[in-house]
């Protein structure tokens, strides 16, 4: 992978991660900077048990980036693929079956955070 596409794909994640703090009001920031390891999320926020893949390409492989996100979420995970083209909006890809899960998952996780003081969930700042 070139050097134009490391950054493409590490602004992606820093935008993912604003966009995911903005419309879901939850912490969120890119996810290798901090933990270190290949398999840990993309984008990592207080949402429990989901796993984060982030895809900032125009040449888009849904089955393959959502398997990447399975394997990488294991068994105790919910594997989500953010994707977003050049001029298009971000999309959310995942398994049917996982969409009951996660929508329980988002409703206590925001109903929480609506308790709480909605600057405290903004996405800190990039470190570099």
């Amino acid at each position: 992978m070139g050097h134009f596409s490391k950054s493409k794909g590490k602004r992606g994640e820093r935008e993912l991660a604003g966009e995911l703090a903005r419309v879901l009001g939850v912490t969120a920031r890119r996810g290798q900077q901090f933990q270190g390891s290949p398999d840990s999320p993309d984008v990592v926020t207080n949402i429990p048990n989901i796993h984060i893949e982030c895809k900032r390409t125009e040449r888009f492989r849904l089955y393959e980036a959502l398997a990447q996100a399975v394997e990488d979420a294991g068994d105790r995970k919910i594997p989500l693929v953010c994707h977003r083209q050049n001029q298009q909006p971000w999309v959310v890809v995942l398994r049917l079956d996982d969409l009951k899960s996660l929508v329980s998952i988002l409703h206590e996780n925001i109903n929480r955070n609506h308790e709480t003081d909605p600057a405290e969930y903004r996405s800190p700042p990039d470190s570099y």
